[in-house]
């Protein structure tokens, strides 16, 4: 097991958020005073960068992250014209989608612990640059086979940017702002699945589906540019792994062999398990089975989204007063709250609309609360090497989150009971995971004053 590095710089890195992050002076001047110092602890950044406010650094940042989901969730809509146009069977249409999620998981096993050796910044804009390039070629892709090999690729790129986003927030923060800055990243990620498939009809709707990653091609270049114009390097030679790549990869297996590091990795892989199923089951819960209209779903899923942005922001404010083991805990203990009630109604008084519409979205607040005070934990406790950190906890997230989503379809979307019982048993796990291997009431991972 690694020692317990949660209260302690690592040799040869400074505090870079300073006091500005230890809760000393007011909001305002805490975020200015600690760019300014960040700024000053890393030499080699361009100064246009560093000059840049953190809100701006933050936004741009959380962008990147949307880059997966976005692309995830885009063209779901566009399937059957795809496939006509492609003259492709609707498996083959799908297997796209599974190729893009397997480049994700991959790209950010390998990029994740590169980036502790080489830095940051060259990597996200190549990233992102090949995205656009991908996205241009899944435009114009003649064949089916040619589409799922660029998305795999394309899957590979966006991962670029998805990991560092979160490994450059841990470079240059610190101390209990830190869970409010990864609380701003979870909001973007969890607007970009719900966002997405509604861009991606009004695409359709006026155009075909090439259309689709046109946009997403603007969006890479977009991207691009921002990230070239805000985004400094974060990680200075001088702060980089010693050993190198090799000696990078290896960290991975000491964070995988850290029980308490794993145990916050798998606990919200395990809730991000039970969100997918909730995105992949709910439409046909409630228009099949309840009945409603498209229009009544979507207020259905925008008040559920709502409940978990909600849940999403008081956890980073609640986090300068509260311990973030704490929040995590409540947040698990709420979700797994929520779908308990659920199946316990299906198994008594019968599926009802208002009773599953109440039941999800108190999980999904549970779920909105244990994101971001997961990610900052388990980042906290991997800060020597954040890259390989965020790597490992990306990779869960997405691995659990397709696995899961599909077993809506496969046990059967003619009831509510599927939906519920996954959401259940991915939710129960995630609490094992939480007490019987991360065990919270020790307190590790939580950011100290610089």
């Amino acid at each position: 097991m690694t020692k317990d590095r949660s209260s302690q710089v690592p040799a040869g890195t400074r505090p870079v958020a300073g006091p500005a992050h230890d809760g000393a002076p007011g909001r305002g001047q805490g975020i200015q005073a600690g760019h300014r110092s960040a700024a000053s602890a890393a030499p080699g950044r361009p100064v246009q960068a560093a000059e840049r406010p953190v809100w701006l650094l933050i936004l741009v940042l959380g962008s990147l992250t949307a880059f997966g989901p976005l692309a995830t969730d885009m063209y779901i809509p566009a399937f059957p014209e795809i496939s006509a146009g492609l003259s492709a069977s609707d498996s083959a249409v799908q297997l796209s989608m599974t190729t893009f999620l397997a480049g994700i998981v991959l790209g950010q096993l390998f990029v994740g612990p590169i980036s502790d050796g080489v830095g940051r910044r060259r990597l996200i804009l190549g990233g992102t640059t090949a995205f656009t390039v991908l996205s241009v070629l899944c435009a114009v892709t003649p064949s089916i086979e040619a589409l799922v090999v660029a998305r795999f690729l394309q899957g590979v790129a966006a991962s670029t940017a998805m990991v560092l986003a979160r490994a450059v927030v841990t470079d240059r923060f610190h101390g209990p702002r830190l869970p409010q800055y990864f609380a701003l990243l979870a909001m973007v990620l969890g607007v970009a699945p719900i966002v997405a498939p509604l861009l991606g009809s009004l695409v359709l709707t006026f155009s075909g589906w090439r259309a689709t990653f046109v946009v997403l091609a603007a969006v890479g270049l977009a991207l691009t540019a921002a990230t070239t114009l805000v985004v400094p390097e974060s990680l200075p030679a001088q702060r980089r792994h010693p050993g190198g790549v090799p000696s990078a990869f290896r960290a991975m297996g000491r964070l995988l062999a850290d029980r308490t590091f794993l145990g916050y990795v798998l606990a919200a892989g395990f809730a991000a398990g039970a969100l997918f199923t909730y995105i992949s089951g709910s439409s046909f819960v409630f228009e099949r089975v309840f009945d409603t209209s498209t229009a009544t779903y979507s207020l259905v899923f925008a008040t559920n989204a709502a409940a978990m942005l909600a849940a999403n922001s008081l956890s980073g404010r609640l986090s300068v007063r509260v311990r973030l083991n704490t929040l995590l805990s409540a947040g698990i203990g709420i979700a797994l709250a929520g779908t308990a009630l659920q199946v316990l109604l299906l198994a008594t008084v019968g599926a009802t609309m208002a009773g599953t519409w109440v039941s999800l979205a108190i999980a999904l607040a549970g779920i909105g609360m244990s994101f971001p005070t997961s990610m900052t934990i388990s980042m906290t406790l991997g800060r020597e090497t954040a890259g390989t950190a965020a790597a490992l906890q990306g990779a869960a997230t997405f691995t659990f989150g397709a696995v899961c989503a599909p077993l809506v379809g496969v046990f059967g979307g003619e009831s509510a009971t599927p939906m519920a019982v996954i959401m259940l048993a991915a939710l129960g796990c995630s609490a094992v995971a939480l007490v019987g291997l991360a065990r919270p009431w020790h307190g590790r991972g939580e950011p100290r004053a610089s």
